[in-house]
């Protein structure tokens, strides 16, 4: 599998009820523990004072990252990506082999 970056950033529709907005988070938060058990989702973050989201989320392609990895999460209408393929570097201190 490859590794990605991306980055989140959900903008909530104006006049969204806030039950839906609770109801799509309680969905999300789910779907996200799915997606990290099956490996798709394998660290996230949220920078300090920003409203978006830093991951690394692995899969077959980006065109598998897209439809069947970020497409099946509920918020992910209100979401903008920016995705950025990854390749291990060379002077990685945790890729395995690598030289001391």
């Amino acid at each position: 599998m490859r590794e990605f970056l991306v980055e989140i950033t959900t903008t909530v529709p104006e006049g969204t009820a806030q039950d839906e907005v609770d109801r799509r988070r309680a969905a999300e938060a789910v779907r996200a523990g799915e997606l990290a058990a099956a490996g798709h989702l394998v660290r996230l973050w949220r920078p300090v004072g920003e409203p978006r989201s830093v991951g690394v989320w692995r899969a077959a392609d980006e065109e598998e990252l897209h439809e069947k990895v970020l497409g099946t999460l509920p918020l992910r209408p209100w979401m903008t990506l920016r995705v950025t393929a990854l390749e291990p570097h060379p002077n990685d201190p945790g890729r395995t082999g690598a030289a001391s």
